[in-house]
């Protein structure tokens, strides 16, 4: 199915088309709470599909395709007068599965949700394995430059009490 501009008016127009149809010509009583939600028509125009949704159950589903299946020509024969094109193109009625992924979707980030509120939990409960800070800080070169100098003036002073208490000092001459 071609995205040509031309095809992609006429599949707007038979969309409309086909909802008002269904909304002001049908009187079946098994027809469900249906929604249009897309028509697509090939580059030719010689084909349309044309996607529905059905809010209900199971069973609405299923008369609402044999309802759409059953008054197909007469849906094309309206389709054919509103869309005032040489031919009109033959109709494919599709139950669009839009409903169903949009509520598998839901029950994913639901599952989801719960997952991430048992780690909150179970982190907020956690300690660190090793230290609470594994990251090696960066060393203050000019506070051990000072620590250096104290440390020097004091091996000088314990280098000349242990030359003193040995006798091995300064020779006196």
């Amino acid at each position: 199915m071609v995205d040509h501009p031309r095809a992609r008016k006429v599949a707007d127009r038979i969309k409309v088309i086909v909802a008002e149809y269904l909304e002001h010509r049908i009187k079946d009583e098994r027809l469900g709470f249906v929604t249009i939600t897309d028509a697509r028509v090939t580059g030719d125009l010689q084909h349309a599909s044309v996607f529905y949704t059905v809010f209900g159950s199971d069973e609405e589903r299923a008369a609402t395709a044999e309802i759409l299946e059953a008054n197909r020509g007469r849906i094309r024969s309206a389709v054919g007068k509103g869309i005032g094109i040489r031919l009109t193109p033959s109709l494919e009625f599709i139950a669009d599965a839009l409903p169903e992924g949009a509520a598998h979707l839901e029950d994913l980030l639901a599952q989801t949700r719960l997952r991430d509120e048992e780690l909150a939990r179970a982190a907020a409960n956690a300690k660190h394995a090793g230290d609470a800070d594994p990251y090696r800080k960066p060393v203050d070169h000019d506070a051990d430059d000072e620590d250096d100098v104290d440390d020097d003036a004091a091996d000088a002073a314990d280098a000349a009490d242990g030359d003193a208490a040995r006798g091995q000092g300064v020779d006196a001459r």
